[in-house]
């Protein structure tokens, strides 16, 4: 039974900020970012935008009602979660109206969440053929103001409905996963923003990816030869690049023509930035809907990671007629339309936060006309509306 990604969409905050901007703000040359991280720009979501609306508004494009009486697994994969025990599965579950024999679940292991997520969805399929799982990766990076990591913030959703017999690509059953207890980055309960070791995560990043490689290589027999394309966690778009040469190493050639697949591959989070779970999914979809060269029966490899850290490397093989599942209309003339903040505005929306009474309630919680928004805090429980 071939089994795999049917469906995919996406969703951003409505706010975003230039890198530039931020760079003359914090007397940083522009080029350190623009260049020395492949990065242009990062979304910025307001205090009634989360995992949960972001999460909503991604399934919400792509699902049919067909599809939401089918369903009956939703996964979500995330390290920016709103609640220490009810899932965020279990909000998008009621927000997208889905028949209610249905397990929600919520995945922790940082970047890696919604990865796992996709082996339990293969898993939960094959036993239930006609079973749809939804997978949502949903994550908002903060850093802090002035920060190292500022201008690798960002925020978005991903969604991917598994199914069997799928219409996008099969997901193939060589999947090799590496473990290492390591303290690269890190978020106690206590603190609001992650704490990093950042030449050491970026280390670590790229030797789970060769290490990782190499086992794959003998246990699959496979190489780079007999892959189009790659798509790599990126948690910046040059520390997915220098993942590539590395991977590469003396094969010139490969690198080139991977190379130019990974430049088709990163257009979209250059100007979303990091989302943690979905960054390697952003970068599947860039690539579908901005190379014109991948044909039906190309495989593309995986390298997923998860500091702390947890990676996999997996293929996956386009199927006929996967073009007419992507996006119909031009996804950067949609994130173009976002509304630019000032950084006086973005510093606004990033110390924003919610206010309670002294029982629970939200105190002046901002209108949001997005597809699904929180719209209040009623004793401690959070509110969500759709609009």
């Amino acid at each position: 039974m071939n089994i795999g990604i049917d469906k995919i969409g996406f969703a951003a905050p409505s706010y975003v900020l230039d890198l530039a901007d931020l760079a003359l703000a914090r007397q940083i040359d522009p080029n350190k970012f623009k260049i020395g991280l492949l990065q242009s720009e990062m979304a910025v979501a307001p205090v009634t935008q989360d995992i949960v609306t972001l999460g909503a508004q991604a399934a919400a494009a792509i699902l049919s009602e067909e599809d939401k009486a089918a369903i009956d697994m939703i996964i979500v994969g995330t390290e920016s979660s709103i609640d220490q025990s009810k899932a965020a599965a279990v909000f998008i579950h009621q927000l997208l109206d889905i028949q209610p024999f249905a397990r929600s679940i919520e995945i922790k292991e940082a970047c890696y969440g919604a990865t796992a997520g996709l082996s339990l969805a293969k898993s939960h399929i094959a036993q239930f053929p006609h079973s749809k799982v939804l997978i949502i990766a949903s994550d908002i990076a903060k850093y802090g103001i002035a920060s190292g990591g500022e201008p690798t913030q960002g925020a978005g959703a991903i969604a991917m409905l598994v199914t069997a017999d799928p219409n996008i690509m099969i997901l193939n059953n060589d999947n090799v996963c590496q473990t290492r207890d390591i303290m690269d980055f890190w978020r106690p309960n206590y603190d609001k923003y992650p704490r990093v070791d950042g030449k050491f995560s970026t280390e670590q990043y790229t030797d789970c990816l060769t290490t990782t490689f190499d086992y794959y290589a003998k246990q699959t027999g496979k190489s780079l030869a007999d892959f189009a394309a790659m798509c790599l966690h990126i948690p910046f778009s040059k520390q997915g690049l220098k993942g590539l040469q590395a991977i590469c190493q003396n094969d010139d050639e490969t690198l080139n023509r991977l190379t130019e697949r990974f430049h088709e591959a990163i257009v979209y989070n250059q100007v979303v930035g990091n989302i943690y779970t979905g960054s390697i999914f952003l970068s599947l979809l860039s690539l579908l809907e901005n190379s014109q060269v991948l044909e039906t029966g190309d495989s593309i490899l995986f390298y997923s990671y998860g500091s702390g850290a947890v990676c996999e490397i997996f293929s996956g093989t386009l199927v006929e007629g996967y073009r007419n599942q992507l996006a119909t209309t031009n996804r950067l003339d949609q994130l173009n339309a976002r509304k630019r903040l000032s950084i006086a505005e973005y510093e606004a929306v990033f110390f924003e936060e919610i206010k309670l009474d002294e029982v629970g309630n939200a105190i002046d919680l901002p209108a949001d006309d997005c597809p699904f928004a929180l719209q209040s805090v009623d004793q401690h429980k959070r509110i969500y509306r759709k609009n």
